[in-house]
């Protein structure tokens, strides 16, 4: 099997912290790990939706509980995992058949990702994300603001 053949869809991974007060947490993070904020998406009441964190070779991504997303505080899923694809209808496909369920069904999401959110057997969130469009960081808060 090629490696190509071996990862299939796979393109990226990172986590997805949810926490209560994510600006709090990017400042946190930032100065803990010299990182830097390269994304930051926020809804209609300004919770932030999702931000992206870099710091040296490592990603990570915050956002503001809700939308079915407790922080650990309140018992919830403390890590949720991102995983970037280039077929979402495919690994889904392939994590149903192995026994996971369906959480979010996949969909255009109308920020320029198609995807959706599966549980493993094991209790784990996988959010599946298939880039479909190339936005810039405005055009993507745009369409995030249009929806809220």
């Amino acid at each position: 099997m090629s490696e190509s053949t071996a990862t299939g869809d796979l393109v990226g991974l990172h986590p997805r912290l949810v926490v209560e007060g994510a600006d709090a947490a990017l400042e946190f993070y930032t100065a803990a790990f010299g990182g830097e904020v390269v994304e930051r998406y926020t809804d209609g009441d300004g919770r932030v939706v999702h931000s992206m964190v870099v710091a040296g070779p490592v990603r990570f991504a915050v956002k503001d509980a809700g939308d079915g997303d407790p922080a650990p505080t309140d018992g919830g899923i403390p890590v949720i995992m991102s995983l970037d694809v280039s077929d979402a209808d495919a690994v889904a496909a392939r994590m149903r058949a192995g026994g996971a369920t369906t959480i979010f069904e996949l969909a255009d999401h109308g920020y320029g990702a198609y995807g959706g959110r599966l549980r493993d057997p094991f209790g784990h969130q996988w959010m599946l994300s298939q880039p479909i469009e190339e936005l810039t960081a405005e055009q993507t808060q745009a369409r995030l603001d249009a929806m809220s």
